[in-house]
């Protein structure tokens, strides 16, 4: 059976896309909506909704209220538990993922971790290696949390390399890096309705 035809007969695979830079024409920003115009254009059956970490605190189980959290925790993890795959954009700060990044991943791993068995992929633009280390280090912070990331193919950009690979906005305006990009969405995507298939039978 063709791919489109099983795509059209199940409900679209609703992707949170979080960036771990909270700059305004963050790169990684760029990246994702990015993804999100690919999306929309050119993948049946996946859809991408941006969610912004900036309004979280910063950690603190002192605002943990009788099994509640504060407003913006609440609306984060609910987010996070509605979709089923995850996009990250994590550039690299110090040989790993930002600080907001990992607060966000670790608020949504309270009790109940809203992270579980949900594909993930991972994209980075930064310099040098292009983010892998901070790649490398969220796959084994996705090991605990029950992440399932993609294997293939890896994504790591070094922005700063000409040619431009972004415009003074922070976004994306190299076609080349915009298939890799379209690449990685689909495997989440192929992999996300693996996934999906292997729960509906268990």
């Amino acid at each position: 059976m063709a791919l489109s035809m099983m795509v059209g007969a199940q409900p679209a695979v609703k992707v949170v896309a979080l960036c771990g830079s909270l700059r305004k024409s963050s790169t990684n920003r760029g990246l994702i909506r990015a993804a999100m115009e690919i999306a929309k254009e050119s993948i049946d059956g996946l859809e991408i909704e941006y969610v912004d970490i900036s309004p979280l605190p910063m950690l603190n189980t002192d605002l943990e209220v009788d099994g509640t959290y504060p407003p913006a925790v609440e609306a984060f993890r609910r987010k996070i538990l509605e979709a089923e795959s995850v996009l990250f954009a994590s550039p690299e700060y110090n040989y790993s993922v930002t600080a907001p990044l990992k607060n966000a991943l670790d608020w949504a791993s309270r009790p109940p971790n809203v992270w579980g068995d949900k594909a993930a992929a991972i994209v980075s633009s930064s310099g040098s290696l292009g983010g892998a280390r901070s790649q490398y280090h969220l796959r084994q912070i996705g090991v605990f949390l029950d992440l399932h990331f993609i294997n293939k193919p890896e994504f790591f950009l070094n922005a700063y390399q000409p040619p431009p690979k972004f415009d003074s906005h922070g976004d994306l305006i190299d076609s080349g890096v915009r298939e890799k990009l379209k690449a990685v969405l689909l495997a989440l995507h192929a992999f996300s309705l693996r996934l999906r298939r292997i729960s509906v039978v268990n």
